[in-house]
C-alpha cells in the first residue's frame, strides 16, 4: 500500500489519475514540463511572466479560455489573492492572479494537494481569462455557508493530530509529507454544522517532499 506522501508524490509528478483529462492536472503537467525545459536549456525557473504567457498560448490552444462575463451584480467577497462571485446556488467561481506563488506551477501543486486531503471542497479549473491586465485562473468550488463562527482551537486540533505542527500564527508544516500548510484563519476555514470546510488553501512544497 503507497503511503500518502507516495500517493501525493504520483499526483505532483506523475501523468496519471487525477488525470490527463482533469482540466487541472492538465495545467500542471503543461508547466511542470515546461519548468523542466526551461531548467534544461538555461539552468534557471522560468520566470512568473514567461511561465503567464506560456500558459496563455496553452489555454488558447486547447480551448481553455472562460468566455462567460464575470458579472459584479454575482460579487461576494475578496481577499488578498482573489474574488469570489455566485455561479449558481451551490457553486462560487473564483478569480486568482496566483500572486501568493513565486511561480504558476506552485499554484497548481497547492490546487492538487488541497483536493486530495480536502475532496468535500475541491477544486475545477474553468479556464483562464485576462482580467485588468493579468492571466487569472478561473475556478469553480462548492459554495459552503457559515453557520457559526470557526474555533480555530479546533483547526489546530485537527491538524496536529494529521501531523501539522503549528510553526507561527495560523501556519502549519508536515515535515513527514515535506509540506507547509499556511493562513489557515477563519476567513479561509468556515464551520458549517460543526463541520470544519478548507475553502481557501495555501500548501508549498519544501526539498523534503521530492525525498523518497
Amino acid at each position: 500500500m503507497k503511503s500518502i506522501k507516495n500517493e501525493l508524490q504520483d499526483i505532483i509528478l506523475g501523468d496519471e489519475p487525477p488525470g490527463g483529462t482533469d482540466q487541472l492536472k492538465k495545467a500542471q503537467s503543461f508547466l511542470r514540463t515546461n519548468a523542466q525545459a526551461s531548467l534544461g536549456t538555461q539552468k534557471r525557473k522560468p520566470f512568473k511572466s514567461e511561465e503567464a504567457a506560456a500558459l496563455l498560448a496553452f489555454a488558447e490552444k486547447e480551448g481553455d479560455i472562460y468566455s462567460p462575463p464575470i458579472l459584479k451584480s454575482d460579487f461576494i467577497s475578496e481577499g488578498a489573492e482573489q474574488k469570489v462571485y455566485r455561479l449558481d446556488d451551490t457553486h462560487v467561481i473564483k478569480t486568482n492572479a496566483g500572486i501568493f506563488y513565486e511561480n504558476w506551477l506552485d499554484y497548481f501543486n497547492s490546487l492538487l494537494i488541497h483536493n486530495y486531503f480536502f475532496p468535500a471542497t475541491a477544486y475545477s479549473l474553468l479556464g483562464f481569462k485576462i482580467l485588468n491586465d493579468e492571466l487569472n485562473a478561473i475556478v469553480k468550488q462548492e459554495y459552503i455557508i457559515r453557520t457559526e463562527p470557526t474555533d480555530l482551537s479546533l483547526v489546530k486540533a485537527f491538524l496536529v493530530y494529521n501531523n501539522f505542527q503549528n510553526n507561527r500564527n495560523n501556519d502549519y508544516i508536515n515535515s513527514e509529507f515535506g509540506l507547509i500548510f499556511e493562513d489557515l484563519h477563519d476567513e479561509n476555514v468556515l464551520s458549517s454544522n460543526s463541520v470544519l470546510f478548507f475553502i481557501d488553501t495555501i500548501f508549498y512544497l519544501t526539498a523534503d517532499f521530492y525525498k523518497k
